[in-house]
Formats: C-alpha cells, sequence, structure tokens
C-alpha cells in the first residue's frame, strides 16, 4: 500500500513528465508590427517570445490606449467568426487589465502616450472530445480518495496553442516596445473545455498578462532564468479578474471577465463562450 509521501512524490514525478505534453507553439511573424528590428529571443518555462523594448521611453509614458486586436479568418480557419471575436476580445481584455496597474488607459479614439496593436499571427483549435474526455476523468478523481491532491493530466491530444505579436508606439507612430509570442495548452496545467476555442481563450488572457509587464516594468516579463519573478496581483487586477468594474471606463468596452462564473465553469468544462458575454456592443 503506497503512503501519502509516495503519492506525493510519484504526482511530482508525473508533473515533471506530462510538462512535456504540449502543444507545439511556434512563434509565427505576422506583417503587423512596424518594425521586427532588434528583437531578441526571450523565452519562458512554456511560453515562446521574441522581444524588443525601450525601457527609459517605456516607464516615461503614462498614458495608453488600446486598439482592437486583429484576427483574419485566414489565421484560424476551423474556428468560427465568433470564437475569434471571443479570443480577440479576451487579448484586449487582458491587455486593459493588466496595463492598468500603471498607465491611465484611454479610449482607443483618444490620444495617449502609447498605442498599442495587437495580432494574431495563428492558432490552433482545441479538439472538443479528447477536452470532453479530460473534463469526465477530472470530475471522476473527485470521488476517488487518495489522501492527498493529484492532479488529473488532460488527454495530450488536440491541444490548442495561440502565437500574437504586438508593438506599443508613440504618438509619432515610432515603436518603444514589440513582442511576438507563442503558447500552448499543456496536460497537465491548463483546464479542458468543450470548445473549439477554449485553449485559444485560455492563452489570450496569458499574453495579456505577459506583454503588460513589458509595458508596466519595461523588461521581458520571462526573467530569472525563464521562470520570471512573483508579484502579488494587484487591487484593481483582482477586483477586475472578479468581474467587478474595472479601474478605468476604457476597460468596460470589453465587458467584465466571467469571474466566479468563469471559474466555476471552467471547473467543470463549460465552454467559455458560455460564460464570457464578450465586448460590450455599440448600441450598449
Amino acid at each position: 500500500m503506497r503512503t501519502p509521501t509516495s503519492l506525493a512524490h510519484l504526482a511530482a514525478i508525473a508533473a515533471t513528465s506530462v510538462l512535456h505534453a504540449c502543444a507545439t507553439a511556434p512563434l509565427v511573424q505576422g506583417v503587423g508590427l512596424s518594425s521586427y528590428d532588434s528583437m531578441a529571443p526571450s523565452d519562458g518555462l512554456v511560453t515562446k517570445s521574441r522581444i524588443h523594448v525601450k525601457k527609459e521611453q517605456v516607464l516615461a509614458a503614462k498614458t495608453i490606449n488600446i486598439q482592437s486586436t486583429v484576427f483574419t479568418p485566414e489565421v484560424a480557419p476551423k474556428l468560427t467568426n465568433a470564437h475569434r471575436e471571443l479570443v480577440a476580445n479576451a487579448v484586449d481584455r487582458a491587455l486593459c487589465i493588466n496595463l492598468s496597474d500603471r498607465f491611465k488607459v484611454v479610449m482607443p479614439y483618444e490620444p495617449a502616450d502609447l498605442t498599442v496593436r495587437a495580432s494574431v499571427t495563428q492558432a490552433t483549435e482545441t479538439d472538443e472530445i479528447a477536452a470532453g474526455v479530460s473534463v469526465a476523468a477530472s470530475i471522476g478523481m473527485n470521488f476517488v480518495d487518495v489522501g492527498v491532491p493529484l492532479p488529473t493530466p488532460r488527454v495530450p491530444i488536440g491541444l490548442g496553442h495561440l502565437s500574437i505579436e504586438a508593438e506599443a508606439i508613440d504618438p509619432l507612430g515610432q515603436q518603444q516596445a514589440a513582442m511576438i509570442w507563442a503558447r500552448g495548452a499543456t496536460a497537465l496545467f491548463s483546464s479542458p473545455k468543450v470548445s473549439k476555442a477554449s485553449d485559444a481563450y485560455d492563452m489570450a488572457e496569458k499574453f495579456g498578462e505577459d506583454f503588460g509587464l513589458l509595458l508596466v516594468k519595461g523588461e521581458t516579463p520571462f526573467g530569472n532564468g525563464g521562470v520570471g519573478g512573483i508579484d502579488l496581483p494587484s487591487w484593481q487586477k483582482i477586483n477586475s479578474t472578479m468581474g467587478f468594474a474595472p479601474k478605468y471606463a476604457a476597460c468596460e468596452n470589453y465587458g467584465r471577465s466571467p469571474g466566479i462564473a468563469g471559474f466555476v465553469g471552467g471547473q467543470i468544462g463549460l465552454p467559455p463562450e458560455w460564460t464570457d458575454s464578450g465586448a460590450k456592443r455599440a448600441s450598449q
């Protein structure tokens, strides 16, 4: 009979091995940046990126606006228009929330020290059947008493990924920061949801965090050997993520985060389109 200690050891071994069972996430360069010069590799544990940042100029900026993320049908032909709109809006919302930590975020049509422009360069869909099997297995493990909490890996089939490029330009159109970014879902650390867009949707939030940190700190978010620092989230970020009013009115354009409904829905595998109401419509 295995003791809790031995089970925990097995879980650690499983975590290490399953970490490599992730969607291949190639960095895909598009044509949306004003410049691709001076970009250098800067990778995290499960994230690939190339970045360029002028730290002094970025840290001197006080106001920022966010242009709508571009996500064309050619980039992900197997996703519907509704899926693409959901993912693009998730990018914009995550950027707005994370940039609010230091910048005053103004409306997209208002002048600002920096303007953010992002475009999705590649996205692969999530296999809904494999995700459904993973959800069922995860729920089933809740009824198994093994003495210690054990992660339930996803079926490592049909894991989605997302590649995005973005830049921040000044009022003269000069690039002050840029990033090409890619990340794929992992079998151990990505929650399965029964939707073709689910992994791309989750990765959209991760991108918003990473590009937001690039501009808030003026340096790579993947420091310390690729693992990044440990920063406690600000109160405004906690409130926004929980679905409460964001710090700036400009962020309301992207709708509020699903909050508790999104968290619970994610735990039982509900599609994000069921819990995320998306961007506010112009008529509202």
